[in-house]
């Protein structure tokens, strides 16, 4: 049994991280603390100055540990690796995980080319970016590719090199031919560098040079060539619109602003790069409203600034706590001093004001969307309750799906909706056991039987004390079981039920001729739904969800499996090797279109395996 009065006692005054764990060891919050001894100690004493996120926590915690450190910033580096490690229910979470796109010019090579990445490395090469605007992204790398004839190729071409036979981009004057030696280094760069100057927004050259050629090309009576130079300049404008330019003081800054309400925080960020604003976001960080604002914006800088690719120099907030380690934090990341402020006067405050009041926007558009939401999906659910003459409303709702190919690889997957939305962290996947071959009815009474069995056992635990309420991944039951499929399914899942003495409703979802959700099986009748109305549509969203989930389980498993087998055989590629690979790039195609710096940048990876690598696949 864990003694919280000696732990308590015995705790160092030393600066460390605290761990709290619930009854079923799991890890429920992780802290930084200046003093364990003192921040420890605060959780269960009088809770009158408590939030009520935190009394919550206090009651969940069944023990704790702490590991000592030599400093305040190691602490925070620790921490911060652990809130990743175990996503804490109780800590401030960025649930949106959002990485931003770059786009990534390879000067590092001879002849460079343009992509588009979700990462930074220390390649030598040059970053445009982060853009929170994804599409306006690929459109702008889109007009490079058509306006500037650069190379997409991933072949190594240098000067002293061999010739190859150009590829179908150079026929269609989308690219140059450096392979076959068709244009010099010295004229390629000039392309390249005209790209720089584009994307910096010091574009006036370009613009100037091309506008003369377009003149003189239309002097000589060659039209087709001068249109294409005026697309060209039209291109160069679109480019240039994606950057709104707000002043040239402005460098590479993120302006932070945070509102609040009784129960939610709203985190506005706007990202300038070289004055000009590149793009905005907002984060809601739920059942946060209550909290000391600047704790929550630290807790947002440290989550989002320790998984994104790009720090800016100067952060400018309007509230922050632990500033000066949070600096030193962000400065050990990016091996650069990085600045956060909080401007009371001058065009920075002006903009951090700005920034607030959208933020403030962004909070009320949120809370009204929810609201409009919620009353939305609870009509259609008391239409589904009328359909089925259920005896209450189908809060939660669970659909069942099974996926094989000829038996192998057989998998289950349950999806689950909660008030008419997808509730992704409850979904299960179940490995098919028991059953040889392509049997989708014992598939299923397995994966039913396991799943309710599960749930039984923990609520039997719950009762007893044994563990949590919160605790428990099965103990909640459905209001509604649907299953992907028609009345034989239906029939398995009211068996298992009736095995298990539940008494839950089940039907099965059907489809037409065209593969289109139609309707419903239940109690062996097959209940035609409306089209073209909300409840199909909501009907047909949980259809294809666990359709989705389910192939999606199944075609990971094929692929490990398939790049598994595939890797074994490649020399130099051992389990070391394997695994890095594996958890890196997924599969075969992932990894045949990895760049070398991508796969040289895996810890074990050296020249030597890449090439053995490159070589087999």
């Amino acid at each position: 049994m864990f003694d919280f009065q000696f732990q308590l006692k015995n705790l160092p005054d030393n600066p460390g991280v605290y761990i709290m764990r619930n009854f079923l060891g799991e890890v429920i919050y992780v802290g930084k603390a200046k003093n364990l001894k003192n921040r420890v100690r605060q959780y269960f004493q009088n809770s009158k100055n408590h939030s009520e996120k935190v009394k919550a926590m206090v009651k969940h915690i069944s023990e704790f540990e702490y590991i000592v450190t030599d400093s305040e910033i190691e602490a925070l580096i620790l921490e911060c690796n652990l809130i990743k490690k175990y996503s804490p229910k109780y800590n401030i979470l960025l649930k949106d995980d959002k990485s931003f796109p770059l786009i990534k010019i390879t000067i590092n090579e001879e002849f460079p080319r343009v992509i588009v990445t979700r990462s930074i490395l220390n390649d030598g090469a040059k970053y445009f970016g982060p853009y929170t605007d994804a599409s306006a992204v690929y459109e702008t790398y889109d007009l490079i590719k058509k306006t500037f004839p650069l190379r997409t190729c991933r072949k190594n071409i240098t000067t002293e090199g061999k010739n190859t036979r150009p590829c179908l981009n150079y026929h269609i004057n989308l690219c140059k031919g450096p392979c076959d030696k068709l244009i010099s280094k010295e004229e390629y760069m000039v392309i390249v560098n005209n790209v720089i100057d584009v994307l910096n927004g010091k574009n006036k050259a370009v613009i100037n040079l091309i506008k003369k050629e377009m003149e003189c090309a239309a002097m000589n009576l060659e039209f087709e060539k001068a249109a294409s130079l005026r697309d060209k300049l039209i291109a160069i404008e679109k480019i240039n619109e994606k950057q709104k330019i707000i002043s040239s003081h402005f460098e590479n800054e993120d302006f932070i602003a945070i509102s609040q309400d009784e129960k939610d925080s709203c985190i506005q960020i706007f990202f300038l790069r070289d004055g000009k604003i590149l793009g905005r976001e907002h984060f809601i960080l739920n059942d946060t409203g209550t909290e000391e604002k600047g704790r929550v914006v630290s807790e947002f800088i440290k989550g989002f600034y320790g998984g994104t690719a790009f720090i800016p120099k100067q952060i400018y907030v309007t509230y922050i706590d632990d500033k000066d380690i949070i600096e030193e934090y962000l400065t050990i990341k990016k091996e650069y001093k990085v600045s956060i402020k909080v401007p009371i006067k001058g065009e920075k405050k002006k903009l951090l004001d700005m920034v607030e009041k959208n933020s403030s926007h962004a909070l009320e558009m949120f809370k009204l969307k929810d609201k409009t939401d919620k009353e939305l999906q609870s009509k259609i659910l008391k239409e589904l309750q009328e359909v089925l003459n259920l005896q209450y409303i189908p809060i939660r709702i669970e659909a069942y799906d099974i996926s094989n190919i000829m038996g192998v690889d057989s998998v289950g997957t349950m999806v689950v909706f909660q008030d008419g939305k997808a509730k992704n962290s409850d979904y299960r996947r179940f490995k098919i056991k028991t059953v040889d071959g392509p049997n989708d009815y014992e598939s299923m009474r397995e994966i039913l039987t396991r799943r309710f069995k599960h749930g039984l056992d923990e609520i039997k635990k719950i009762q007893n004390n044994e563990i949590n309420l919160t605790a428990g991944k099965f103990s909640v039951f459905p209001d509604l079981i649907m299953m992907d499929g028609g009345k034989g399914q239906v029939n398995i899942a009211l068996e298992v039920l009736n095995e298990l003495n539940i008494n839950i409703p089940v039907c099965g979802m059907v489809k037409d001729d065209k593969h289109r959700t139609r309707g419903l099986i239940y109690e062996n009748q097959e209940l035609d739904i409306k089209p073209n109305t909300k409840l199909i549509n909501l009907i047909t969203k949980i259809q294809d969800e666990v359709h989705r989930f389910s192939i999606t389980y199944h075609r990971s498993l094929r692929s490990k499996t398939t790049l598994h087998s595939i890797l074994e055989d490649i020399p130099y590629i051992g389990d070391k090797r394997r695994k890095e690979l594996l958890k890196e790039f997924i599969t075969v195609e992932n990894i045949r279109k990895a760049t070398d710096e991508e796969i040289l940048n895996l810890p074990s990876m050296d020249k030597k395996s890449l090439e053995s690598l490159r070589k087999n696949l």
